[in-house]
């Protein structure tokens, strides 16, 4: 699927600009997965947060915006693109990163092992 290439400079921006919860997930424990994630990488015409191409996971982390009427109508509009396209979506809330990260980074773990035990 080829993206939106209008998108790069903005995911580029995205990138540099982080916030503290994408940061956290970044560093402390994405950066150095056995399975390579990415960054806000353009996917048609939308950008997604993380992405792991082995497993054709998504890893999204919302915001309070995303928990508005248009916002959850947005995420779902988004979410259903990438699952048609083979993507597995998986949402966290900023709060879930603060207050329980372990289990987070749990939940990637055992979703990544699935999807790549299999290929």
């Amino acid at each position: 699927m080829k993206h939106n290439s209008d998108l790069t400079h903005f995911a580029q921006r995205l990138r540099r600009e982080m916030t503290k919860q994408e940061k956290k997930l970044w560093y402390d424990f994405l950066h150095t997965y056995p399975h390579r994630f990415r960054r806000q990488v353009a996917f048609g015409n939308y950008i997604l947060d993380f992405y792991c191409s082995a497993a054709t996971l998504a890893v999204e982390l919302d915001g309070s915006q995303h928990f508005s009427a248009d916002g959850i109508s947005y995420d779902e509009k988004r979410s259903a693109f990438f699952e048609a396209n083979g993507i597995r979506v998986i949402r966290f809330s900023n709060a879930d990163i603060a207050r329980n990260f372990r289990g987070v980074t749990e939940q990637i773990d055992q979703i990544v092992k699935e999807r790549t035990s299999n290929k």
